[in-house]
């Protein structure tokens, strides 16, 4: 197998909607970089995509779906942006390891350079959920439980200050701080995963609720309040106090989710059959942080833990296996549009393997198609496909940053 950079054949070649946005950025040099200064400065944000591939991450001008750089990286490897709009955060067999996209703003002033591997790492092993909030980035160890945050824009200086907490055992979970200084914690261990602690800045307990069997997936809604998924409903956490909104089957779990500040209202998957092998759901849910509800929306189609995503409108985007991106407005849980994109699709027993995802920048959300491993740039209020590429390599995750 050869690793070196090779330019994508493309399909179209279009300006992209929607796509310059200021990220966050900083003035240092992230470790393994070219110093910052060296990097030319550009009229605009240059919005970036991040995908994995079998062996390797590469990263994409979404405009023109030109291949910037590729990085050989064995084993299956998960990609989050870190938060600082420039560097995307992937969980490998060493821990959490980071990688420059190449592309930031520092003080008003847009700069693109090559994307390069940095040598900032968080050692750990199970590295599990990436979470971006409030300029920070909080990650979770699966495999020790420990808890680390940092300032999101400290990345550019290299290997950042590390606050670190940990869960009471380690499990499968997640963790979210919110501006004050709590910290919503996942409680679990290898056997059972019952519900969430939330602790003050100092460390001491503020509440908790172990009535979330099977604990997983977050998601933050506007006014900072955290939905945390069960198998029987969510846990919403706001102004101090926990409560519990019941799915409405016996067995109802919700264990992906997308938050958006736009909204009080997050979105959710839902699964009702407990002896599946692998459920394909119909329905999706709507949480509304704010009247302390959840409701059901039959969308005709099923989907995967990939298809979920939020307009900047606060959207309900949901990519569904008949090909189509079905928008529904999370006040009135109607679905408002359904827009063609893609062929129709399966989703696969193995949830490693690739499968059509999606990803949003601004107005443009972007779709990948594993089968013709191509990937489909598609405007959010219109439904207009504004640019396709093929890759010649098969797209699995998909990610990006502002620039």
């Amino acid at each position: 197998m050869h690793h070196r950079t090779t330019p994508v054949r493309l399909l179209a070649a279009l300006t992209l909607t929607g796509l310059l946005l200021t990220g966050c950025g900083a003035n240092a040099t992230p470790a393994g970089n070219a110093p910052a200064s060296s990097a030319p400065a550009v009229d605009a944000a240059q919005p970036r995509l991040v995908t994995t591939y079998d062996g390797g991450i590469q990263v994409l001008d979404p405009a023109t779906f030109e291949v910037l750089g590729d990085f050989p990286l064995a084993g299956f490897n998960r990609i989050s942006p870190a938060g600082d709009g420039r560097h995307v955060i992937i969980s490998t067999a060493k821990g959490f390891e980071v990688l420059d996209t190449g592309a930031w703003t520092d003080g008003g002033t847009h700069h693109a350079q090559d994307p390069a591997m940095t040598d900032i790492v968080f050692p750990t092993t199970k590295p599990g959920h990436v979470v971006r909030h409030e300029g920070k980035t909080i990650l979770f160890s699966d495999g020790t439980g420990e808890v680390s945050i940092f300032t999101s824009a400290d990345l550019a200086s290299g290997q950042p200050r590390v606050e670190t907490h940990r869960a009471e055992e380690a499990h499968h979970g997640v963790a979210v701080e919110l501006s004050n200084g709590e910290l919503v914690l996942t409680l679990g261990n290898g056997e059972e995963r019952p519900g969430i602690v939330v602790r003050d800045k100092d460390g001491t307990e503020i509440v908790r609720n172990e009535d979330c069997p099977g604990v997983h997936g977050e998601a933050t809604a506007a006014g900072e309040a955290v939905v945390i998924g069960c198998q029987t409903g969510v846990l919403v956490y706001a102004g101090g106090a926990i409560t519990k909104l019941d799915s409405p089957t016996a067995y109802g779990r919700i264990g992906n989710q997308a938050g958006s500040e736009e909204s009080v209202v997050t979105l959710g998957d839902y699964k009702q059959d407990k002896e599946a092998e692998l459920e394909r759901p119909q329905q999706i849910s709507l949480i509304n942080t704010e009247t302390k509800s959840l409701a059901l929306v039959d969308l005709g189609t099923s989907y995967s833990f990939r298809s979920l995503a939020r307009g900047p409108h606060g959207e309900a985007l949901v990519l569904g296996t008949d090909g189509a991106l079905h928008v529904i407005d999370p006040d009135t849980a109607a679905v408002t549009n359904s827009f063609p994109v893609i062929s129709a699709w399966e989703e696969p027993l193995d949830w490693q393997e690739p499968r059509p995802t999606i990803f949003v920048n601004g107005h443009t959300a972007y779709v990948t198609e594993p089968g013709t491993n191509t990937v489909h740039a598609v405007d959010v209020e219109s439904g207009k496909i504004t640019g396709t590429g093929t890759l010649e390599r098969t797209p699995n995750e998909l990610t990006g940053v502002t620039g």
